[in-house]
């Protein structure tokens, strides 16, 4: 309930026109039209740059288009704006695995779980590492 509230909170520019490029956006990522979905995200972070929604999207779709630097670029953007924003340090956990940066990422991800205790991708994000030995004790 209190995810919902805050993805709703957090997908308000406060322009309708810039809603409305986050949810083509969004539209255009869900339906597997990467280079669209850059293409509107782009849009959108360079007419509200102060909007991190706008730059959590585009860091969705260039991680789309296997594109991990301006991915990395545009998770800075969104946590630089909203630090407790735990979708987008998510996935900078994900780009840390991708790098085999496993212990950073496991303590990536352990801060979403202090933000967000019951975001579940984390959990199971943590579980596929301590299967690969990261963060287990003798």
């Amino acid at each position: 309930m209190l995810d919902r509230q805050l993805n709703a909170a957090w997908s308000r520019s406060g322009s309708a026109s810039m809603d409305l490029l986050l949810r083509r956006g969004q539209k255009a990522l869900e339906e597997g039209q990467t280079e669209a979905a850059i293409e509107h995200f782009t849009a959108l972070t360079d007419h509200a740059p102060e909007f991190a929604e706008g730059w959590h999207g585009l860091a969705r779709a260039y991680f789309a288009a296997d594109l991990y630097g301006p991915t990395l670029d545009a998770l800075g953007h969104v946590l630089a704006l909203n630090p407790d924003h735990y979708p987008a340090m998510f996935g900078l956990g994900v780009l840390l695995v991708e790098f085999e940066d496993y212990a950073r990422a496991e303590e990536t991800f352990m801060k979403v779980l202090n933000l967000n205790p019951h975001y579940e991708e984390a959990k199971e994000a943590l579980d596929r590492l301590k299967r690969v030995g990261v963060g287990r004790t003798l």
